[in-house]
């Protein structure tokens, strides 16, 4: 089959790289931005790139043309910006039979779509109440108690949410936000414990899932200008299976099908309640599938690609998995290239390689040297390098 892969932002190589390996033929369309990253080019047939995906008939326009002398079988969209974008391509294409057209991958990307469909499916969600109708919203912020949360529908991780303690803080957002509020919704703040299932899903059933958790929820890192932790959760938990069973309920009623996915469920102080967070038909970013193969030995981006392969046939075999801990933790950085020789412990698997960031992935046999790890290079990292500049949102990306 020939694969178009769509991608905004540099990642996927080791999707690329398995496409290939399983004698695919494969096209990477990416941004002018984008095109000098350190793509994985000895998998790719050819790669090109748009100016943005942003102007729709122009990206069409491209895509007609490469389609004119190489034939398509499969859009695949590698970010989470990404993926209503494939959506379309799919619709106008006629390739819906080969993956999400537009009003499934809705469920993937609108928050407003995803906490409706939670809610008919029986998962507990924050209420919530799009603005569309400011008598609507009146009555939701007379009947649920603040604090809530403005939030975007189509944003990713915590960008764009603003937190309202009062009624008059909703409306002062709602005033800023002019033509723009019906792509915004309000919901009732939950704090508690968030967590993130890192799954795999074959014709309809998932066949890997890894629970892990944030050590502070993603809203108080981006909007504190905080430090990025998570870790694998240890598998004897309670709430293990209980967030397993409900990532697996909702992505068979959002109909994932094939592919991979990253959920976060929020375990609230007040009730001890799971409640649905979002969800996302991709890899989860900032190293979460490094942490997760080396917690499990199975790497997110490789058997993505394999599902793509095996897309509605009944030949996908997990491979054999391990049960190990691990952890990341990246920040903002002061300097342009931090030094991080002082950091020597062995359970260091792979060192951030980016300007103006430093962070870590750890893997141990124990799940409390994890957290011991993460809390003292969290320490250390807020003393000898954290900075909070500008496009903090994009750490956790």
């Amino acid at each position: 089959m020939t694969f178009l892969c769509l991608a905004s932002y540099f990642k996927g190589n080791r999707f690329l790289e398995r496409l290939k390996a399983e004698g695919q033929t494969v096209y990477l369309l990416t941004v002018e931005s984008a095109l000098n990253e350190p793509w994985a080019r000895h998998a790719c047939d050819d790669v090109f790139a748009v100016q943005n995906f942003h102007d729709r008939r122009a990206l069409v326009n491209a895509v007609s043309y490469l389609m004119r002398t190489r034939p398509v079988d499969r859009v695949v969209a590698l970010d989470d910006f990404d993926v209503e974008v494939g959506a379309f391509l799919r619709e106008h294409f006629r390739l819906t039979h080969t993956g999400h057209g537009e009003s499934r991958a809705r469920l993937f990307r609108d928050k407003l779509a995803m906490r409706g469909a939670a809610r008919d499916a029986g998962v507990r969600v924050p209420e919530f109440c799009p603005l569309f109708n400011h008598d609507a919203v009146r009555d939701f912020l007379a009947r649920v108690p603040g604090p809530w949360l403005v939030k975007p529908r189509s944003e990713a991780s915590a960008a764009g949410i603003r937190t309202a303690r009062t009624a008059d803080d909703v409306w002062k957002r709602v005033d800023e936000l002019g033509d723009d509020q019906s792509f915004h919704l309000v919901e009732r703040m939950v704090p508690g414990d968030l967590y993130h299932v890192d799954s795999l899903t074959a014709n309809g059933e998932v066949e890997f899932a890894e629970v892990n958790a944030y050590r502070k929820p993603l809203l108080d890192v981006y909007q504190g200008g905080g430090i990025y932790a998570t870790r694998t959760v240890p598998r004897d938990r309670p709430e293990v299976g209980a967030l397993r069973a409900a990532n697996a309920k909702l992505l068979k009623a959002f109909g994932l099908g094939w592919g991979a996915s990253h959920t976060e469920f929020m375990r609230a102080h007040a009730d001890g309640e799971l409640y649905f967070i979002e969800t996302s038909a991709r890899v989860g970013g900032a190293h979460t599938a490094d942490m997760v193969e080396h917690a499990t030995g199975i790497n997110l981006w490789s058997e993505w690609a394999k599902l793509e392969v095996c897309r509605g046939t009944t030949g996908y075999e997990l491979p054999t998995r391990f049960n190990r801990y691990a952890g990341v933790v990246m920040s903002l950085a002061r300097h342009e290239k931090p030094d991080t020789s002082a950091f020597t412990d062995p359970e260091i698997v792979y060192r951030a390689d980016m300007k103006h960031h430093i962070g870590f992935v750890l893997a141990a046999d124990s799940a409390a040297r994890i957290e011991e790890l993460l809390t003292q290079y969290m320490a250390r990292i807020a003393a000898d390098f954290h900075a909070a500049l500008p496009g903090a949102d994009k750490v956790g990306h």
